[in-house]
């Protein structure tokens, strides 16, 4: 096909509007019935995602993004819509899920304002408890954050001989938590302890340390590659929220360069 008569980023929608093993796709945007509501491209564009399945909508606003991103990183423009990609990331997350809005000519915000201002004040406030009531404090604000994004978090536990902060599931893997809210780094002797919980469970469970901290560089370095465990630091967490990114997404990122590259700690900053 060309692109003669519409530009490059709206012919993804017959790129992507079919599965990769159909014949080539048959979708003319100029067709009188994406122009219910007018004729301007961003007005048929928006009825064709009124109108196709899900799936399909999701997979077109994915090719539209990488295409506005890779233009505006060839050019060298900032972004100027404010949390851009954690609101495209949360409308996908809806959209995947059979919960996309209906006929809104905007995307909603990605998260409720006041809960994510209510979140980042609580870690925030964190800060002014004492060590061993923060400690107790800072799991429960874990799990508190990870219900808020569907993660079917479980509060702190204990098994024979050993405690558990918590857990939650991710794309139905199970994960265990390790929360640390010290002064000192996360060492090698940390991330041995831990790793031997997630050992010592089923064979699919794996495991996040989130330590306020942050994580020695020796330490990472030491405990090496191709561990069933993902890090997470306090900046981390305070990105994720001020940032407004859905939190499955920052740990499916993780998840994903650990599996990429074996590295176990990959900053937000770095991911996003």
């Amino acid at each position: 096909m060309t692109c003669s008569k519409w530009d490059r980023a709206t012919c993804l929608i017959s790129l992507t509007a079919h599965s990769p093993n159909s014949s080539p796709p048959n979708i003319d945007i100029d067709d009188p019935a994406y122009a219910v509501n007018g004729r301007s491209k961003g007005k048929r564009l928006r009825c064709f995602l009124q109108t196709v399945d899900d799936r399909t909508a999701a997979r077109t606003l994915e090719a539209l993004w990488e295409y506005r991103e890779a233009i505006r990183l060839r050019m060298g423009n900032a972004e100027t819509v404010s949390n851009a990609a954690g609101r495209l990331l949360e409308l996908l997350d809806r959209i995947k899920s059979g919960q996309r809005p209906a006929a809104q000519v905007t995307p909603p915000p990605a998260f409720n304002v006041s809960r994510i201002t209510e979140l980042r004040a609580d870690l925030l406030a964190l800060s002014n408890l004492e060590p061993q009531p923060r400690g107790y404090a800072f799991e429960a604000f874990l799990k508190k954050l990870f219900d808020a994004f569907g993660l079917k978090a479980q509060e702190a536990f204990r098994n024979k001989g050993e405690q558990i902060d918590g857990s939650f599931l991710l794309n139905n893997e199970v994960y265990l938590i390790e929360a640390k809210w010290q002064s000192k780094l996360v060492d090698i002797s940390d991330l041995h302890t831990f790793h031997g919980k997630i050992e010592q469970k089923a064979m699919w469970t794996r495991g996040l340390i989130v330590s306020h901290a942050g994580f020695s560089e020796d330490g990472l370095h030491a405990f090496g590659r191709g561990k069933r465990v993902i890090c997470m630091d306090g900046f981390d967490l305070y990105e994720t929220l001020d940032r407004q990114i859905p939190l499955n997404h920052v740990l499916e990122r993780k998840v994903r360069r650990a599996g990429e590259t074996g590295d176990v700690f990959a900053r937000v900053r770095d991911l996003f």
